[in-house]
Parts: C-alpha cells; sequence; structure tokens
C-alpha cells in the first residue's frame, strides 16, 4: 500500500503558508525535490507530496523558523539527509533517488510473469558495503 498524498493546494491551505515560501524552502534544501510529485488530475497535471513527510517537516520549520535561520536549519537537515542510505534508478527519463528508510518494497518481475521481491537482497548489499 502506498503513502497517503497531500496535494499542494490541500497543503498551503493546511499550514496557511504561500506557494512562494514552500518554493523557497525548496530552493534552500528544506524540502528535498523528490517529494514534489507530479500527476495527471481531470484539471490538468498537479502537485502532490507524501502526506506524512511532508507535513512533520512543514511542522517542524515552522516551529523552527522564528529560532533558527533557514540556511542553518537546511544545513541541518542536509547532514541528516547525507547519513541516510539511498537507492537511484537511472532510466531513459532520468535519475530518480530514493532514502532507504522510505522504501517499504521493491520488486522484480521476471519474463515468466513472477513477481519477486528484492528489498532485503538491496539491504544485504548495503550492508556488505559498510
Amino acid at each position: 500500500m502506498s503513502e497517503p498524498l497531500i496535494s499542494k493546494k490541500d497543503l498551503l491551505v493546511r499550514y496557511g503558508i504561500s506557494y512562494g515560501a514552500l518554493y523557497r524552502w525548496k530552493r534552500k534544501g528544506l524540502i528535498p525535490d523528490e517529494w514534489f510529485i507530479k500527476r495527471a488530475t481531470v484539471t490538468g497535471q498537479e502537485t502532490f507530496f507524501p502526506e506524512k513527510l511532508i507535513c512533520e517537516r512543514i511542522e517542524m520549520i515552522q516551529a523552527k523558523k522564528d529560532d533558527v535561520l533557514l540556511d542553518e536549519l537546511a544545513k541541518e537537515l542536509i547532514g541528516e539527509e547525507e547519513k541516510n542510505e539511498y537507492i537511484i534508478l537511472n532510466t531513459e527519463y532520468g535519475e530518480k533517488s530514493f532514502r532507504m528508510c522510505d522504501i517499504r518494497s521493491i520488486f522484480v518481475i521476471g519474463k515468466n510473469g513472477i513477481k519477486t521481491e528484492i528489498l532485503s537482497t538491496v539491504k544485504k548489499i548495503i550492508e556488505d558495503k559498510d
């Protein structure tokens, strides 16, 4: 089951933040690019976010923004992100990275149609590299 998403519009309304603030936080590295998910909707293309991740991050930014400079907060968050392990998928459509702690499963479907879960194998490879 995939994580629930929240639309950009609903996010801005819920937290009373502006479009400009959201994208300023993105530029400063407070919100990772990969959290901005573009999806086609009946009204066109909209941006969505993993609800739990983005809500926790915005609440943290709002709680700290009066006491800590955003650039300092970004350095702190980037430092934490660098400690994470990632998997990177590189396709003809571009590259996308995912934090290992956010991945719930990875499947490979062979020519025979059999679906095989490989997340534990990927985690073992990472452990063996450390």
